[in-house]
Formats: structure tokens, sequence, C-alpha cells
């Protein structure tokens, strides 16, 4: 079982995250910015890992420093169930209809940070969230997790767009942590992550 806990506690935000990568889905969210829960909730759900979140954020300044830090804690608790990573598939990819948008994201999860953002949304914010905030959202988590992820999307509607690209992240990510091989080797040429 690779089920984890993480908790960070800053003068800005408080935030708690448990994570179990061989779950079945069941999501509970609560960062306090509605449409980011809806995001995260359909990213656990679709990719099947079970996550439990609590953040209390200093929205009234905005949510930046919330969704942020959200993205450190989730990249954290990836990192911690990827331990040295036996037997885990490591990479994966997604490609996501949501009506009119697609998303696609392609993962590496063998320990290098990197993220490539490719699409962009109609408007200043999608559901109250800033729109550039999404990709500094999973740059965070990337960067803590030892993620290299590719994410590109396309549509006419923002939420759709948004949606699809949270959801084949999560599909994504559910397939690159699935145990699947030798349950002693590491899928690197150099033996480990």
């Amino acid at each position: 079982m690779r089920m984890v806990e993480v908790r960070r506690e800053t003068k800005e935000t408080t935030i708690a995250i448990r994570l179990d990568p061989d779950g079945a889905g069941k999501v509970m969210a609560d960062s306090g910015v509605p449409f980011f829960d809806h995001m995260l909730n359909a990213m656990a759900r679709h990719g099947g890992f079970d996550m439990t979140l609590a953040a209390k954020g200093d929205l009234h300044v905005d949510c930046h420093h919330t969704v942020e830090d959200i993205g450190i804690v989730l990249g954290d608790a990836i990192k911690q169930a990827i331990g040295e990573g036996k037997g885990m598939k490591r990479f994966s990819h997604a490609i996501i209809p949501m009506d009119e948008s697609l998303a696609q994201v392609t993962l590496d999860c063998g320990g290098r940070s990197y993220l490539v953002w490719t699409g962009s949304f109609g408007n200043k914010a999608v559901g109250g969230i800033p729109s550039d905030l999404f990709e500094h959202f999973f740059y965070s988590l990337c960067t803590r997790a030892g993620i290299t992820a590719h994410i590109s999307f396309s549509g006419r509607n923002d939420h759709h767009k948004c949606e699809a690209v949270f959801k084949a992240f999560g599909i994504a990510l559910g397939e690159a942590l699935s145990i699947t091989g030798d349950k002693k080797t590491v899928r690197s040429t150099k033996g480990k992550f």
C-alpha cells in the first residue's frame, strides 16, 4: 500500500492531502475554491486514485497561493507515493475529449521535473480562477513530484478545455503510477530514478 499523507503550513495556506494511488477514485476536495475542487475531483476520480484534500488559504487576497500550494503539496505526495518506483509503469498518456475540446497529456514519472504547456484560454478567468494559474498549478505539481509532463489542449469553451486537461492528467497519472511490472525493478536504464 502506497498511501501517503502530506501536510504543509505557511503564513498563506494550510494544506493536508491524503493520496492513495492504489485506490478506486474516491475523492473529497475542499480547497475553498469550488471550481478548483471540481477539477481536482475530475482528475482523481478519472485517474482511479483516492485523494482527500483540506485547504485553508488567504482567499481574501485571491486564490493564487491556495492553488499554487495545493500543487506543491500534491506534488510532494505523489513523489512520496512513487518512492523508489519499483514495478511502476512510469510512462503514460491520455487523450480526452470534452465536447468540442480536446486535451492530451503525456507523462514520465521518472524523477525529472519539466512542464510543456501548449494551449490557451479565451478568457482571463475560468471558474473564477485566473487562467494562467492552471499552468502554474501543474508546474508546481510537476516540479515537486519529479514529473515531466507535456500538456496540450484546444477547443472553444474554457470550462471544457480545463476539465479535459484535468481528466487527461488524472488518467495518465493513475496509469503511470500503476504497478505493472517486476516489483523489484525500476524502469530506468540507470537502475533508479
